[in-house]
């Protein structure tokens, strides 16, 4: 989503290369291109105003120290600015109160209330180890109990079932009931939006905050809608005694300047951003993190996080045990590790938290998901024998198995090069560790050079 301000964002970094310190004059220079990328990026104007005042009046007159240039040197403080602006350190979910702990949401019709009510509740029972109840207090949308009764069955997640011939704040109370009685350690409430703000959703809201005091009152905000996400923001923020913001949608192509607005105009943190329409995809907010991304410098730390929840630890190590008993890696083996990256979130959920340098290498080897899911297809159609040894299939087999994929025979010639060159690794990773392995991919990616 951030695409367009990082490319933009490193071009005004660039042109600073080869003067030998920040003066007045290249800072001015620079931050006018930083304004104009940001206003572009949908950034609110008084955050983009306040922004480059406080990057000028830290940049101005530093010394340029040791091997950094100046484009470096603003870098690292655009980065802290960028983190400061968004709210500094990661602020998680409170759940300090008597059981059950009660998430209100809150946000105007298609932000994604209901979706990310379901994800919420997926992450505090898989990450926290919550016993959770959800409820919808939505009697207005059609089919909005519906969908969060469906969500809550796949999810396998407690459901209160409510009708839309009841009021919001007794099926409200009812659910606080329910929950308090079966012991469930948090209760989320999903409530009705509207298309705009109207006088009649904020009274409902404050009946059921009043009603229920919820431990955590979350606005969810789509992160598409650029500047109109501020201001309902703020719409809410003066109605409710926010606790915090879910931005949805922050895979999407907008521009995404709520990101950077939303925490600066309410005063609330980011608690959650959606990442992907999966039901995985909510994940923490890391100020830090994000900036990262927006300068292309990557999210390795979410990243790491990410393979310790979606790998299956008993398979990698299984594995590892495999290939150092010198059995070596069959195409079984490569098989589990396209299904251990689409846990992950697939190709391009992975490349988005890359620094741009190598996102950008591996954008250029045109491996993404399409690839994969063609890569998993020809593996399928292979026999176990062939799987187990890929040494045996010649040209009347890879006919067989491209036409049963529904591919070309150079598809399968291209799998079976890169099967190939990943078991010559694996062999070397069995034979002589991991210092071998990365010796040998010296100067095959950018920064890995001798």
């Amino acid at each position: 989503m951030l695409d367009n301000l990082t490319q933009r964002l490193s071009g005004v970094m660039k042109s600073l290369r080869g003067q030998a310190r920040l003066t007045e004059s290249n800072i001015q220079d620079t931050l006018r291109e930083v304004r104009l990328a940001l206003l572009e990026a949908d950034v609110a104007l008084p955050v983009v105003k306040e922004f480059t005042t406080q990057v000028k009046q830290a940049a101005l007159g530093q010394e340029v120290i040791g091997n950094l240039n100046p484009g470096q040197a603003l870098i690292g403080i655009v980065h802290r600015e960028l983190t400061r602006l968004m709210g500094e350190a990661s602020v998680g979910i409170n759940l300090a109160t008597v059981p059950p702990a009660v998430i209100l949401m809150a946000g105007l019709q298609g932000a994604g209330k209901t979706t990310t009510s379901g994800k919420l509740a997926k992450l505090l029972r898989e990450q926290m180890k919550k016993k959770v109840l959800m409820v919808s207090c939505d009697v207005y949308r059609p089919a909005a109990i519906e969908q969060l009764r469906t969500l809550a069955q796949q999810l396998e997640i407690d459901f209160f079932a409510s009708d839309i011939s009841q009021k919001p704040v007794d099926i409200a109370l009812a659910a606080h009931d329910y929950a308090r009685k079966h012991h469930h350690d948090i209760l989320i409430v999903d409530t009705a939006g509207r298309l705009a703000i109207d006088a009649a959703m904020m009274e409902e809201i404050q009946q059921l905050h009043a009603a229920l005091k919820p431990i955590e009152t979350l606005f969810v905000v789509d992160a598409m809608t650029g500047q109109d996400a501020v201001n309902t923001a703020k719409a809410f923020g003066e109605a409710l005694p926010l606790t915090g913001i879910i931005l949805t949608k922050l895979d999407g192509d907008a521009r995404g300047g709520a990101a950077l607005s939303v925490r600066h105009i309410t005063g609330k943190p980011i608690k959650f951003v959606g990442v992907s329409e999966k039901l995985n995809g909510l994940e923490a907010f890391h100020p830090e993190r994000m900036a990262s991304r927006v300068l292309g410098m990557g999210d390795v730390l979410s990243l790491i996080e990410e393979a310790h929840r979606g790998v299956d630890q008993a398979e990698a190590e299984k594995l590892a045990k495999k290939i150092k008993s010198g059995k070596g890696f069959d195409l079984n083996d490569f098989k589990m590790q396209i299904v251990q990256m689409r846990k992950m979130g697939g190709v391009s959920a992975m490349m988005d938290k890359l620094p741009a340098q190598l996102s950008q290498a591996a954008a250029g080897s045109k491996v993404d998901d399409k690839s994969i899911n063609r890569t998993e297809g020809i593996i399928n159609s292979m026999t176990p024998l062939e799987r187990s040894k890929p040494e045996l299939i010649k040209a009347s087999r890879k006919r067989r198995i491209a036409a049963g994929a529904g591919v070309q025979v150079m598809h399968v010639n291209q799998l079976l090069s890169q099967f190939e060159q990943t078991q010559k690794m694996m062999k070397m990773f069995g034979k002589g560790g991991m210092g071998k392995l990365m010796r040998s991919m010296a100067g095959k990616l950018p920064g890995m050079g001798r």
